[in-house]
């Protein structure tokens, strides 16, 4: 994608933007130890559930799942259905088992649970890994909008936008993060919607609710291109393709750090329950639009004779609003919430990342003596050497931003899913199951990213980005059998899952 020069309304509109959300991070500043771990401080049900969903509305979904839609049609509905049906595999399994367990981080769940040091680094450095992934697509997006509003190469606005993003990190703590993330829902669900409502109104469809307008630009797509993949299933990929990546999205999500992070801010169980039931309307809200910005792309090319591109996918949303003759302050609104959504996630995943390397790795395991103004610096240290790696590896992306995300969620589902399951519903689980079951779920995500192009079998059975259909229920079978040939856990660990966490 070549730039097409600075648009002045789209970059004031960004600066305002910022401007306001930096002055929310700034007000809400904690100073005290806290600042990169998890607080127990309660900001609401529906706060936590805007948070949440703030936390969880990021480039993927402003930006990827319409470029999904876009190139791939029917496929693009796993993603949908797996990352809002993550959320009701959540609810039901783990959210308030994980809130009676009280432990502030993943690592400090496993480390509590299995009473293991060497599975609480093995979790931290997963945490780590899947922070580094998944903030490589949240770069990636930023660095295109940056692109695509001041008419930069893709490198320098990769690094224009990086430096935003480790300001306000630097300027701000925990709880400015999660006060910033509600605010920042309303700023991206206003500038996801709104622009779209404008688009079909501009296109002739129903407007007043632009989720059920796009059905009829829908049928004339079809009509106009018979059997193209837009409105014909499985033109794309396979029913066990679909369902692999629907899967592995559900599992990932409900092993995914800096989600599980979210319910030890609740003061009790049931606020856990409604903040994910809160979260899962706030992100149906986005998800109900995302198909509808491609399909009206579509009709865009098709009416304007604009041959597809796959190298627009991930700006196809804004590029509907361009292609529709929406005004640049219009598009601009597009543009600056895909940045908005982009930026909260990458502060959940930095700070997630952050608190694995200060608190997990070296307050717990190399110097237990170390002060909270040590780890706050630790942290902070942590924070700008985690985002400096993920622009080295967003220099050159590997795929598309879903695509990317995908891999880290992956990743969660093979290793740190099966391991909360276990350890909240199964008590026989040891230190040695996890560990094994951990291993084993890494090996497998890593495969077919090693292997997929060398060995085309292991690419169409185990796809990269939805590994875990095979791998999640092999790495649970890995830890049941290691289980049971190993010492059984503690008997006051035992007791109290029974009594406390499974209690009435």
């Amino acid at each position: 994608m070549h730039p097409e020069g600075f648009k002045l309304a789209p970059a004031l509109l960004l600066a305002a933007i910022l401007g306001m959300t930096l002055l929310v991070g700034l007000a809400s500043r904690t100073r005290k130890g806290e600042y990169y771990l998890v607080s127990g401080r309660s900001i609401g049900r529906m706060g936590i559930g805007a948070a949440i969903a703030s936390n969880w509305m990021s480039a993927a979904s402003f930006l990827g799942i319409a470029g999904i839609f876009y190139l791939q049609g029917y496929m693009a509905f796993a993603y949908i259905a797996g990352w809002t049906g993550g959320y009701v595999l959540l609810l039901i399994l783990m959210a308030a088992q994980i809130r009676r367990f009280g432990k502030y981080t993943a690592p400090e769940f496993v480390d509590a649970r299995y009473d293991s040091s060497m599975a609480r680094l093995w979790s931290a450095l997963i945490t780590i890994l899947i922070t580094l992934i998944y903030c490589v697509a949240q770069f990636k997006g930023i660095a295109l909008v940056f692109s695509w509003i001041f008419g930069l190469e893709y490198l320098p606005s990769l690094f224009i936008g990086s430096s935003v993003v480790i300001c306000y990190l630097v300027l701000s703590g925990t709880l400015g993060a999660s006060r910033n993330q509600q605010f920042q829902y309303g700023i991206l669900i206003v500038s996801f919607v709104v622009p779209l409502m404008f688009i079909a109104k501009k296109l002739g469809y129903f407007w007043v609710i632009p989720q059920l307008g796009y059905g009829a630009a829908l049928q004339e797509l079809a009509s106009i291109s018979p059997g193209a993949h837009s409105t014909a299933p499985w033109n794309v990929s396979t029913p066990y393709h679909w369902i692999a990546l629907c899967f592995t999205l559900m599992v990932g999500t409900a092993g995914l750090p800096h989600v599980l992070s979210r319910f030890y801010t609740v003061p009790n169980v049931r606020d856990a329950r409604w903040s994910v039931v809160w979260g899962i309307f706030f992100i149906g809200l986005l998800y109900w639009s995302a198909p509808g910005y491609a399909i009206l792309a579509k009709i865009s090319e098709a009416s304007g004779a604009i041959p597809q591109n796959p190298d627009i996918a991930d700006l196809i949303a804004i590029k509907a609003a361009e292609w529709a003759g929406l005004s640049p302050l219009l598009t601009g609104v597009v543009a600056v919430g895909a940045i908005i959504a982009a930026f909260s996630t990458v502060v959940g995943l930095l700070l997630t990342g952050a608190s694995a390397l200060s608190y997990d790795i070296y307050y717990r395991l190399i110097n237990p003596k170390a002060s909270q103004r040590q780890c706050v610096t630790i942290a902070k240290g942590s924070t700008l050497a985690l985002a400096l790696l993920v622009i080295i590896l967003s220099v050159n992306p590997p795929g598309l931003i879903a695509e990317i995300t995908a891999i880290a969620f992956a990743l969660a589902g093979n290793t740190l899913f099966p391991v909360f399951l276990l350890g909240i519903w199964w008590d026989r689980t040891n230190k040695y199951g996890a560990i094994a079951g951990m291993t084993t779920g890494l090996a497998i995500t890593v495969t077919p990213l090693l292997l997929g192009e060398a060995v085309p079998l292991i690419g169409r059975i185990l796809p990269a980005t939805s590994s875990a259909l095979i791998g999640a229920p092999l790495v649970i079978l890995v830890m049941i059998v290691v289980s049971l040939n190993t010492p059984p856990p503690p008997e006051h660990i035992r007791k109290f899952l029974a009594e406390e966490v499974h209690g009435p």
